[in-house]
């Protein structure tokens, strides 16, 4: 992460970071604009620094500048007048972003495992136990769910999926994505340190399963990995691949970045308190998950997202995650308010303002 600061320590700026991708919880609208107070610490109230050639003001311990953002993409310039020592750092400027949540399920194979199984009862996708949730979900609440797929599970892979749904998948793409996440559930954090030609060839796998037996409508260029443990060159090569944008916990667990890809201590607990960062190294943008549904109980659910609502980092987007196997009474850990859980978190967002939306439809990669 760039943090500019000089080679002397004399200044370093706080807020906003190179990156940062900024909305209106993070400063004020005004005639159309995005106002944002750029903030520095100092160890001098004496230096004079000009940010987008204004004079910034000196405040407590540092010092402040307004500036005014117009784009997607803005340009803060921050420039020493005594020493000559300048910095010029990127951040981003998201609209329709705003008041927006995603649900997304991880860990997802055993639900198509049984329509596959069944193709010869099930008339309808949806008369899958596990689907006809989600989609009852979208009707009462408008939600739309992204899947994140496996490729293979015991006894069944993706190849065995049958094509006879796919004109209904792609009728209900407007609610509904599938994308890769890996090539089974065990090991844990199977690609930590895998080489990006596995990664890749399980990417690879997944997708030409989904386009066969879902269509094209159905993928979306964000996903998150099994883990969220991935190398920065698997990152790349999923890039190159055509996503752009990962989402994970970012948080550190025994001092070390956990459910974090490939980003570092400072970078995992900078991207842990926005809904969006973009790592400009790779031309990434990581998504914080704010809840995790599975880890909540159902009366803790709403006291989770209040506390979201008022965190102005983190109330523009919601982004919402809960796991396959807890549906299933089979599983060691089976969770009987499955259900409750999804339809407290999408009944709260209706109530409070927050719109369905996939990140692909929130001009997040406008660029």
């Amino acid at each position: 992460m760039t943090n500019p600061l000089i080679m002397d320590n004399e200044w370093e700026v706080v807020f906003p970071l190179d990156g940062d991708i900024l909305n209106e919880h993070d400063g004020w609208l005004q005639n159309g604009h995005l106002h944002v107070k750029v903030t520095i610490a100092a160890a001098s109230n004496k230096l004079k620094l000009i940010v987008n050639g204004m004079r910034a003001i000196p405040e407590n311990e540092g010092f402040y500048a307004e500036i005014v953002l117009d784009n997607y993409r803005n340009t803060i310039s921050i420039k020493d007048e005594e020493t000559g020592y300048s910095v010029c750092y990127n951040v981003y400027w998201i609209q329709s972003a705003v008041n927006k949540y995603r649900l997304s399920v991880d860990d997802n194979i055993w639900f198509l495992q049984d329509i596959a199984h069944n193709q010869l009862k099930y008339h309808s996708i949806f008369e899958n136990p596990y689907l006809s949730i989600y989609k009852e979900l979208h009707q009462e609440f408008g939600t739309k769910v992204h899947f994140n797929v496996y490729y293979q599970t015991d006894g069944f892979n993706l190849s065995q999926m049958p094509d006879k749904y796919k004109e209904e998948w792609k009728a209900n793409s407007h609610w509904m994505r599938l994308t890769f996440h890996a090539l089974q559930n065990e090991p844990d954090k199977p690609y930590w340190n895998a080489d990006p030609s596995e990664v890749l060839r399980d990417c690879e796998r997944v997708t030409e399963q989904i386009i066969r037996f879902a269509g094209e409508e159905l993928l979306d260029p964000v996903t998150t990995i099994h883990w969220g443990e991935v190398t920065r060159e698997s990152c790349r090569a999923l890039l190159q691949f055509g996503f752009k944008g990962f989402a994970g916990y970012f948080r550190m667990a025994g001092g070390k970045p956990a459910v974090s890809y490939y980003l570092d201590n400072k970078e995992t607990e900078h991207a842990g308190k926005r809904d969006f960062w973009k790592d400009h190294s790779e031309d990434l943008i990581f998504i914080k998950i704010d809840a995790v549904l599975d880890r909540l109980n159902v009366e803790d659910i709403i006291p989770s997202l209040e506390q979201l609502k008022e965190s102005p980092s983190e109330a523009g987007f919601l982004e919402i995650l809960i796991h396959e196997q807890y549906f299933y009474p089979h599983y060691k850990a089976y969770q009987a308010d499955y259900r409750d859980k999804l339809f407290a978190a999408a009944k709260w967002a209706q109530g409070n303002g927050y719109v369905p939306a996939f990140l692909s439809e929130c001009g997040l990669f406008d660029e």
